[in-house]
């Protein structure tokens, strides 16, 4: 990590070019990956990304440069780019100096993965890979990753901020393919932490749990008829069923999107905009969160933030950059993939809360509909709303009853408006792990929410 008097340097050459505020963001990071496919180790891959990203603001105006030559010339090119780009010089700059915060760390580490040896790592992704074939004849194919990560920097910047933060992430990644003769189908299971291997010994989440999950999916959807269409009334589990929240809203609520008008929330703090079981938070301190941190990418230390509140919009996700165009205070929301992506405002751990309504409720008010245990990928535009997500695991549900598995399930329909009909919400808050990817690059985030009923929505399937 660069020391105050290199930092204070740099921050003074933006400053010289006429930049009203100056950030200089350096970066350690090792990774290791593990991959397991054809009943064997097939990679084990090791990745250090070093470097620094420095900023100057003019107004709303930014301008960003990095780089990964860390001597004392290459660093001050750098800061001189920004320097020029900003292209405002001047002679004198207001005083600073840099001043050490050292933040309080929520996120203990037991076991710090890159202290065990590869051997140990490669037993752990054996083991799942293990339990997934053992799960039946009908599995015809096991991959899996083991990702580990140790995370440090250090951020400085003209207001005198000089400060650190150091996360160490471990996630493993399973998934199994189950066949008849005539048709394939997969299961997927991919728990993580900001943890180190000691996220293993919970027995959750333990290898040969993580194995027979994704096992367990893929002969469920094996079984599965096709799913019917049309405009149903729709359960999703509690866990990943959050990452609809979190693409067809959450995003809307970010000020790189609301700043420019670019978004459905625009213009609505106050209003009501969810239905009123309907409390959704985004919370970056929770003790070992996958998208938990000490503090953000611009420093700030994390916080706990309610976004929506029995339906009505409290508040947006708001970074440094997003503070001056919008005039709202930043919410610690800056994050970044790495030094080489200027920050932007972004989720961590967001969340419906658990609301009054039990899961037995839920599947009971049903007639005629759908219930969706594991929701998988999709796609959604922020500024409309418009989302399509696919189920990984759904079930038919009549007359109250869960009935036999259905394939092919999507959920089809606006961000803005699906949230409105959200009308029961469970008490069974979970999370699961994912990596969100925006214009600063990728970043682990949390997903999450209790079961949750939305009265009416768009199915599509292949029946």
């Amino acid at each position: 990590m660069l020391d105050k008097k290199t930092m204070s340097e740099l921050i003074a050459i933006v400053l010289h070019g006429g930049a009203d505020f100056a950030e200089v963001y350096a970066e350690y990071t090792k990774d290791n990956r593990i991959g397991y496919a054809d009943r064997k180790i097939e990679t084990v891959a090791n990745k250090i990304i070093s470097g620094v990203g420095i900023r100057g603001f003019l107004g709303t105006r930014t301008y960003f440069a990095s780089t990964t030559d860390l001597t004392p010339s290459g660093l001050r090119e750098c800061a001189r780019r920004v320097a020029q780009a900003v292209g405002n010089p001047v002679d004198r700059i207001a005083d600073f100096s840099l001043v050490e915060r050292i933040n309080p760390n929520i996120h203990p580490i037991a076991i710090n993965p890159f202290d065990v040896s590869a051997g140990v790592r490669c037993g752990l992704i054996r083991e799942a890979a293990d339990a997934a074939w053992a799960a039946g004849d009908e599995i015809i194919q096991v991959n899996g990753t083991l990702l580990t990560s140790d995370k440090s920097f250090t951020v400085a910047n003209s207001e005198g901020l000089y400060t650190s933060d150091r996360q160490i992430r471990t996630r493993m990644m399973l998934t199994a393919i189950g066949s008849d003769g005539s048709r394939n189908e997969q299961g997927i299971a991919s728990p993580g932490s900001q943890m180190g291997l000691e996220f293993f010994d919970i027995a959750r989440h333990a290898p040969k749990a993580i194995g027979a999950e994704a096992a367990r999916q893929a002969l469920v959807n094996l079984k599965a008829v096709p799913c019917p269409s049309g405009q149903m009334t729709v359960a999703i589990a509690s866990g990943f069923g959050g990452v609809i929240f979190h693409e067809a809203c959450g995003h809307s609520l970010e000020a790189s999107c609301v700043a420019i008008g670019m978004s459905q929330m625009c213009g609505k703090l106050g209003q009501p905009v969810a239905g009123s079981k309907v409390t959704a938070v985004d919370d970056g301190t929770i003790a070992n969160g996958w998208g938990s941190c000490n503090i953000d990418d611009e420093g700030n230390p994390n916080r706990r933030r309610v976004l929506i509140e029995n339906g009505i919009l409290k508040s947006y996700l708001v970074d440094r950059l997003g503070e001056r165009r919008m005039g709202l205070p930043h919410t610690a929301s800056a994050r970044r993939q790495s030094y080489a992506f200027e920050t932007t405002s972004r989720m961590s751990n967001t969340f419906i809360e658990s609301g009054p309504d039990t899961n037995e409720e839920i599947i009971a008010s049903i007639d005629d509909g759908i219930f969706c245990a594991s929701m998988g990928g999709g796609s959604v535009n922020p500024f409309t709303g418009d989302f399509n997500f696919a189920a990984r695991e759904a079930y038919r549900v009549r007359n109250g009853k869960i009935c036999e598995p259905v394939r092919g399930a999507a959920l089809i329909g606006n961000g803005g408006d699906v949230i409105r009909k959200i009308d029961m919400v469970g008490q069974d808050l979970q999370t699961a792990q994912g990596n969100c990817g925006a214009s600063s690059g990728m970043i682990p985030a949390d997903v999450g929410q209790p079961m949750i009923r939305v009265s009416s929505i768009t199915v599509g399937g292949q029946a």
